[in-house]
């Protein structure tokens, strides 16, 4: 059977042995797209696929790909390199890949054995079943998901560290270099940084902080060409590459989280900082036409979903159907639809008291 890790989550990499000098970048060479992902553009010709001979990172930002192919060539594994993308990505994808959230990692170990890192988001533990529900019981849509008490304990520097640790090779300062650069002198927006931050235009507007980072001077959203600097986020970073995670979890950085929370009617504690650790699993395994698959286990959604995609699509010649015809692409999508339909009961498979 052929091995394959297979990303189902945040973060999903093969760990090598020895360094990889060598690495074809798999991103894109223009700024940030996101038409430009994923194997056929939007006229649906084929794009060709990307190869490297020695080693690859791909992320969702070309810059945080850039940083994880600089670690590699400066002799760092692939451990090195996960953690520098994800410092990156908190930089230049704030929307996703930052360190007020959280993440999963599955690993192939160079003995070959796998693994999976949970540094997911963990509720606090004054949050009840019912804090998001209103007098009368009915669920508040926007509870969850604004303002101080939709926060969870943010997992991604202890996540990080602990993968950096066990796994890495070079020092956290060399590691975390570039995400500081990069926050300290800014970049270039692109297309799709500008749409993305446009996104959340007016909750910028409504934060006293966060207008005058991502937003220019009169008020106004930026565009495509301007330079995003985040002067106190590379001091943040850079407190956590001379310090590690407890600078994060049970120092400064964790006390002015909370003040800031119980200021704006959160319950974030810094008992709950400091008791944050990551989890380990055993990944879930399954196979698919003589790929042996190890992906994600709970509570990532992802690996389950995706090993019920394949196993119901190995019950259909999809080779004879064809890839991209309407009866292939009807039995991919019916197996997603399912899967997902499926994934929405899935959840956490350690009680909240426990951790």
């Amino acid at each position: 059977m052929k091995q394959v890790c297979i990303r189902a989550a945040s973060l999903s990499f093969l760990l090598a042995g020895v360094s990889l000098p060598g690495l074809a970048l798999a991103a894109p060479a223009m700024p940030y797209d996101p038409l430009a992902f994923g194997t056929v553009t939007p006229d649906l010709k084929p794009v060709k696929p990307v190869e490297g001979s020695r080693g690859m990172v791909v992320s969702a930002q070309h810059l945080a790909s850039e940083a994880g192919r600089q670690i590699l060539a400066s002799g760092g594994n692939a451990a090195d390199a996960a953690v520098a993308v994800g410092y990156a990505l908190a930089v230049v994808y704030p929307a996703a890949g930052n360190i007020g959230g959280g993440g999963f990692m599955t690993l192939r170990l160079p003995d070959g054995k796998t693994t999976f890192i949970d540094f997911r988001e963990r509720a606090p533990h004054a949050a009840t079943p019912t804090m998001y529900q209103d007098a009368q019981g009915n669920v508040d849509p926007k509870a969850s998901i604004e303002g101080w008490r939709a926060i969870a304990v943010p997992g991604t520097v202890a996540g990080l560290e602990e993968i950096h640790h066990r796994w890495g090779k070079l020092s956290r300062e060399k590691v975390m270099a570039p995400a500081i650069a990069l926050a300290e002198k800014g970049f270039i927006l692109g297309q799709g940084d500008a749409d993305l931050l446009h996104t959340s235009t007016e909750a910028f507007r409504k934060d006293a902080h966060a207008r005058t980072i991502f937003l220019r001077p009169d008020g106004s959203p930026l565009q495509p060409g301007d330079r995003l600097v985040q002067k106190a986020l590379a001091q943040t970073l850079r407190s956590i590459a001379r310090s590690g995670a407890d600078v994060f979890y049970k120092g400064d950085i964790a006390q002015r989280v909370v003040a800031a929370s119980d200021k704006s009617g959160g319950i974030l504690t810094r008992a709950d900082f400091a008791a944050y650790h990551p989890r380990e699993f055993a990944p879930i395994h399954c196979s698919y036409r003589g790929y042996d698959i190890d992906t994600a286990p709970p509570p990532s959604g992802g690996g389950v979903a995706l090993c019920e995609m394949l196993d119901i699509l190995s019950g259909y010649d999809m080779k004879a159907l064809g890839l991209r015809s309407v009866a292939g692409v009807q039995r991919q999508v019916e197996a997603m639809r399912h899967a997902y339909s499926d994934r929405r009961n899935l959840g956490d498979p350690t009680s909240s008291r426990t951790r």
